[in-house]
């Protein structure tokens, strides 16, 4: 059984408790509506010719066949986008960037990855756009491609892209390179540093491409109506950010573009990207009617984000009682296709656990024969605590050190100076360090052979950027709450409660609902571990409106001045008359005929999002005869600076630990030597399930955030960094072998112990 503890510093009367979800009993009764479930009057079916090769010069396409194939309605190909229709001359300097994201929707003069789009189909059923899709010739010229991020960095690699050239910290190269960028920060001196060390350890690291493996597939409709105005519905963690890729790839102002969010059946990061909208709505011009496209699990796979292999190099300095000197690391990150891996998020948080004087990070965004990779939960920072966190253990080894108290030693706290710059503000991470420490899962004594005990910590920044939330309160006490953040793990519900809490009014008076983006303002991703932090600023700021509106109303029904009333949890009243009181809803009651509806809004975009630590223990077995390992303990601790809805808290914790879980272990996509990915399935993609899984307890410590009324810190990424690190840890406590590849298989458990002649130490 899970033993789930909040170390509370506050309480509330709304915020920090566990109401019922407002979308429950939609979603467990089928009810919820999800992209898959729009069907529009006279809708197309659409499917996606896909190229077979990783990497191919596209020589030509006769789609004429297709066209004339009975029950099809419109194929479309890159020449149907605006793209191809516009010079380098009138697009200037956004010429590649335009080239890139509409090439990435469906490629013009070559394709960069297996399952690129190369043209597609809209007919009256999905089977009718199967067989006239079989019958577009497409004329390739197979060209070598490249997959690993190191052989993609070499001088003579094949190169994914002619004309991209390294930019080197703001330096153009003169030649082209699968290098798009190379980033650096650095700090103190480590050559100094280095040299005032007692033990210098240095090591190297690999991860493997992996997937979200979010249940919901990809999905768009699409319906460009004859006035020019295109309406699409998906299942998305942005419906701006599809609105804004739609109307850059398409030349269309945002004005005649609306996005309606569906229920969404998980992203983890990876429904951020726009990969079928575009298409769709191409489609649906050219057809005339509404038009529907799903993905199949297999293009999931081949044609979506999934997160970047790595490579990295990493060298600690410590002194014999364990204080770092000195830290530097190199990471080198495959982007896919296009520029854009997560390199610069690897680096920056790579040694943000820590308080370091000497430090040097380097970052390499590097484009290889796969599709473009997307966020995955914290995107580069489990990659990169792997590295680090890996030989911290090694280290502590090494010293005979207890890793926790090493940790402690040289934790980052209020005031630590990172190594890109900024100062911590008020953080957790002592705090997480000091639970886990005193945890009767670290202080019990592992039991049985071939078991072994790992720790590791985690960082995410978390994030702000703009919200924007409209509330209305009706005429008998209930608000209603537009947002246009899409709600993927509880945001409902904990906007809702920041709302009622606010407010002074109780949660079940409160009604959330989701809009399309012409009924909201503009509102950034639900990603980044920003929703519940910046969305439940703009709904306190928007109660806040109400307040004083209520105020003002109640200075007119009085007749007095309204420096003379407050409003306190929920009630309105004369400061110096007793008599002079309403309730909430009393008062709303009267509005109909004070002067209508009261509405609170806000547009924010807020700073002071805070930081987020954790630190994980896990406890497992490795049998010695197979390799394979069993998780059978494990602990998650936190820093949620306050849980605004506990329940939803832990299942961020516990769902991070699952899904780092299979990253350690299994998960991976398996290429064969061309790039073409082996294991596109659910059958052949190894995903961890209940049967793999001990119960995840769970510890939320609360140190509360500054930068938040109520002390909130975004919660959904920090739980998915440990767990690679902290099992790799656990597995050379059981086995006496170093990991450093992801993911640690049971083959390469047994390689590590025929290589190191089963001793220790490897």
């Amino acid at each position: 059984m899970t033993s789930n503890q909040v170390l509370s510093e506050v309480e509330f009367n709304v915020v920090g408790k566990r109401p019922i979800r407002p979308d429950g009993v939609d979603k467990v009764t089928g009810r919820a509506q999800y992209g898959a479930d729009t069907n529009m009057t006279g809708a197309l079916q659409a499917k996606v010719l896909r190229s077979p090769y990783p990497h191919a010069r596209i020589k030509s396409i006769d789609v004429s066949k297709a066209e004339a194939f009975p029950g099809v309605k419109a194929v479309i190909t890159a020449k149907d986008l605006p793209f191809a229709a516009l010079s380098k001359e009138e697009l200037g300097d956004g010429y590649t960037a335009l080239k890139y994201a509409s090439d990435h929707m469906m490629a013009s003069d070559k394709v960069l990855f297996k399952g690129h789009p190369i043209a597609a189909i809209a007919a009256v059923n999905a089977h009718v756009a199967e067989s006239a899709m079989a019958l577009i010739q497409v004329d390739y010229e197979e060209l070598e491609s490249v997959v690993d991020v190191r052989e993609a960095m070499k001088d003579g690699a094949p190169l994914v892209h002619e004309d991209l050239r390294t930019n080197d910290m703001g330096q153009i190269s003169d030649k082209p390179s699968n290098i798009a960028a190379h980033m650096s920060y650095s700090t103190g001196d480590i050559d100094k540093g280095f040299a005032e060390a007692d033990l210098v350890m240095e090591r190297e690291y690999t991860t493997a491409t992996v997937h979200q493996g979010y249940i919901e597939p990809h999905n768009s409709t699409a319906f460009w109506n004859t006035d020019g105005q295109l309406n699409i519905w998906t299942s998305t963690q942005g419906s701006f950010a599809v609105r804004a890729a739609v109307a850059n790839v398409l030349r269309l102002p945002v004005s005649k573009i609306k996005v309606t969010p569906m229920e969404i059946g998980g992203g983890f990061g990876g429904k951020i990207t726009a990969y079928l909208d575009a298409i769709t709505a191409v489609l649906s011009k050219k057809a005339g009617v509404p038009v529907r496209t799903l993905m199949t699990r297999s293009e999931v796979f081949e044609a979506s984000g999934p997160a970047p292999a790595s490579w990295m190099r990493v060298k600690i300095g410590v002194k014999n009682n364990g204080k770092m000197t000195a830290v530097e690391t190199d990471i080198a990150m495959d982007a896919g296709a296009y520029p854009g891996s997560p390199a610069m998020q690897a680096i920056v948080c790579a040694f943000a656990c820590y308080d370091v004087t000497n430090g040097k990070v380097d970052g390499y965004d590097v484009v290889v024969n796969k599709p473009k990779t997307a966020a995955y939960r914290a995107p580069g920072s489990p990659q990169a605590a792997f590295g680090v966190e890996s030989l911290i253990d090694e280290i502590c080894g090494e010293l005979k050190l207890d890793p926790i108290e090493f940790r402690l030693l040289n934790a980052a706290k209020e005031g630590t100076r990172r190594i890109e710059g900024l100062v911590a503000k008020r953080i957790g991470l002592v705090e997480c360090l000091e639970a886990a420490r005193d945890h009767d899962h670290y202080k019990s004594k592992l039991s049985g052979e071939n078991t072994g005990r790992g720790v590791a910590c985690g960082y995410w920044p978390n994030r702000g950027f703009q919200s924007s939330v409209v509330m209305t309160v009706h005429f008998d006490g209930t608000v209603s709450l537009l947002m246009g953040s899409v709600d993927i793990g509880g945001t409902r519900a904990s906007i809702a409660q920041q709302t009622a809490e606010t407010l002074g009014i109780a949660y079940e008076d409160v009604k959330p609902t989701i809009v399309d983006t012409d009924s909201i303002g503009y509102t950034f991703i639900t990603g980044g571990s920003r929703t519940s932090f910046a969305t439940g600023l703009a709904a306190i700021t928007a109660a806040d409106d109400v307040k004083e509106q209520m105020i003002t109303r109640a200075a007119k029904i009085w007749d007095t001045s309204e420096d003379d009333i407050e409003y306190v949890n929920g009630t309105v009243s004369h400061k110096s008359d007793e008599e002079l009181k309403f309730s909430f809803k009393d008062l709303a009651r009267q509005l109909a005929t004070t002067g209508g509806t009261i509405s609170g809004r806000s547009n924010i975009d807020p700073t002071g999002e805070g930081n987020g630590y954790a630190v994980h223990l896990v406890d497992l077995k490795v049998d010695p005869e197979t390799g394979k390992t069993d998780v059978t303990r494990y602990t998650a601790v936190q820093d949620a600076g306050k849980a605004v809805h506990p329940g939803y808290v832990e299942g961020q914790m516990q769902g991070g630990a699952v899904q780092g879980i299979g990253w350690a272990l299994n998960e991976e996509y398996f290429f064969d030597p061309t790039g073409k990915m082996l294991n596109p399935t659910f059958l052949d993609y190894r995903m961890p399930t209940t049967l793999d899984l001990p119960m995840i307890d769970t510890v939320i410590v609360e140190v509360a955030n500054p930068g938040h009324p109520y002390g909130v810190r975004g919660v959904g990424e920090p739980a998915i960094v440990p767990p690679m690190a902290a099992i790799g840890n656990a597995i050379h406590g059981a086995t006496g072998h170093r990991m450093r590849s992801l993911p640690m298989t049971p083959g390469k458990i047994l390689e590590a112990g025929w290589e190191n002649g089963n001793s220790s130490g490897g």
